[in-house]
């Protein structure tokens, strides 16, 4: 993704004053909101490798980086919506199509952990997968 570009995660900033220095390891994102929103990037941009390292090492061998990829290489990510955030949670909505084309929204309320001043997605309660119409 060119860096000129506004940030995926929707935070109105370039992508390269935003999420591009957390994703590249430049900086570590400060609260929990702001990983969420990286990681929301990183899907975006199909950085497998941030998601794996910043998911906490107690749930990191849930997820494999090949399946992080075709996740996010299967989809068009249109925009991410916090709901909610507090110190080590966010509920947000992210909205999609999948490889069919349909409108998808991706409903989550993440749960993270703070170890050593780095924040760690730790895992998340789904909510219902919504098709779009």
């Amino acid at each position: 993704m060119p860096n000129n570009l506004n940030c995926p995660c929707g935070s109105g900033l370039l992508f390269a004053q935003c999420c591009e220095p957390f994703i590249k390891g430049n900086s570590t994102p400060p609260t929990a909101e702001k990983l969420m929103r990286s990681r929301y990037s990183a899907y975006v941009v199909q950085a497998a490798d941030y998601l794996i390292a910043t998911t906490h090492s107690s749930t990191r061998r849930n997820h494999s980086k090949s399946a992080i990829l075709e996740w996010s290489k299967s989809n068009q990510w249109l925009k991410l919506e916090v709901v909610e955030a507090t110190e080590n949670t966010v509920e947000f909505k992210a909205y999609f199509l999948d490889s069919r084309l349909k409108a998808q929204m991706h409903h989550e309320k993440s749960f993270f952990r703070k170890e050593n001043e780095r924040w760690f997605y730790v895992d998340g309660e789904f909510f219902n997968k919504v098709v779009l119409s």
